[in-house]
């Protein structure tokens, strides 16, 4: 039976989040380029906005569409990015990180041998109620499997 390891709010962070701050920041860049008064000192030069909307577009893509909904049973890790579900062999696992200063704490899952989805899943956790005390229990749970390397790379 397949357990959910990943958060509820995974498709919100995937798919909602980039897409709506993208056409939001998108729309808001290209008034500035359509409006654009000499005479408004206040407004930032459009050239710094367009950069900052490269950089941001760039970000929330690099950052919330890599996300992977991830679950796992007795010999698999099923992993789907929504279109397509993979099943990875739990001895596919070579080590597993997590970064503790984003608010969301993604886990890494890093293979021995690349999947369909490459040599990296990332997926978001369930959230708990008190994120900053000590490693996610996920991260614990997929460090004891066998065959996990036991490094202490979490961020």
């Amino acid at each position: 039976m397949k357990r959910n390891l990943s958060s509820s709010l995974t498709l919100y962070f995937k798919v909602l989040l980039p897409s709506l701050g993208i056409s939001f920041f998108s729309i808001g860049v290209i008034s500035a380029f359509l409006g654009n008064d000499s005479r408004a000192s206040a407004a930032p030069p459009t050239f710094f906005l367009f950069a900052a909307w490269i950089l941001g577009t760039a970000f929330l893509y690099w950052f919330c569409a890599r996300l992977k909904s991830v679950s796992i049973d007795g010999e698999f890790l099923h992993v789907s990015n929504y279109l397509k579900e993979i099943a990875i062999p739990l001895s596919n696992i070579y080590f597993v990180t997590e970064n503790k200063w984003v608010n969301i704490h993604p886990v890494t899952i890093h293979l021995r041998t690349p999947s369909e989805f490459g040599n990296k899943i990332t997926f978001m956790p369930k959230t708990r109620l008190f994120p900053f005390f000590g490693s996610h229990p996920v991260v614990k749970e997929l460090k004891a499997l066998p065959n996990v390397e036991k490094w202490d790379l979490d961020l």
